[in-house]
């Protein structure tokens, strides 16, 4: 199968769990549900080596075709039609695990994926121009945008708290966000 345009690196490869060829996933998201509603899994090798893979000669990318996947404590664990072993569960350490956007739950209305909003660009009521969402961080109570504007030579970065108080539109079609926010703030 080949790699989706729309994957998204969703979580990484832990660890081997058990000795029947289940993997642990380490889910970037607090709520993994992207995880759980994909069947198809795409692996890109780890950023370092891992020798148990080059001893098992995998291919990169790799597909894998879950068979079941469940939470366990902060991690997902799940089971792979390609994996048949702990060895072979131990060869994938590492490696990043994308799915497809399009395998994603529909978001309820005013919810959005962050992977969904980077890239926006960012107005202030009056028509200004503050930049463009470079990143997400989450601050438990809440998320805040962080958006770079590059424009005027030194770039300029401001943390906006994505929240109704601040964040008065998201027009994905337009790909912008008009937010309650000065250019001096």
């Amino acid at each position: 199968m080949a790699w989706p345009d729309d994957a998204v690196e969703v979580g990484r490869v832990i660890d081997a769990w058990g000795v029947k060829g289940w993997i642990k996933v380490q889910p970037y998201s607090a709520d993994p549900q992207a995880l759980f509603s994909s069947r198809r899994w795409f692996l890109q090798p780890p950023d370092s080596p891992n020798p148990r893979a080059a001893a098992a000669g995998l291919r990169w990318p790799l597909l894998l075709c879950i068979t079941q996947a469940r939470d366990h404590g902060d991690v997902i664990v799940a089971a792979a039609r390609e994996v048949p072993d702990r060895t072979a569960a131990e060869a994938l350490k590492g490696a990043r695990v994308h799915v497809p956007r399009s395998s994603f739950p529909t978001a309820d209305p005013d919810e959005y994926y962050w992977v969904d909003l980077i890239g926006l660009e960012v107005v202030n009521r009056q028509g200004e121009r503050l930049g463009t969402v470079a990143d997400l961080m989450d601050t438990g109570a809440h998320a805040i945008l962080r958006v770079v504007d590059e424009a005027g030579g030194k770039p300029a970065e401001r943390l906006i708290p994505f929240v109704g108080a601040y964040v008065d539109e998201v027009d994905q079609g337009a790909r912008r966000i008009t937010v309650d926010w000065g250019l001096d703030y």
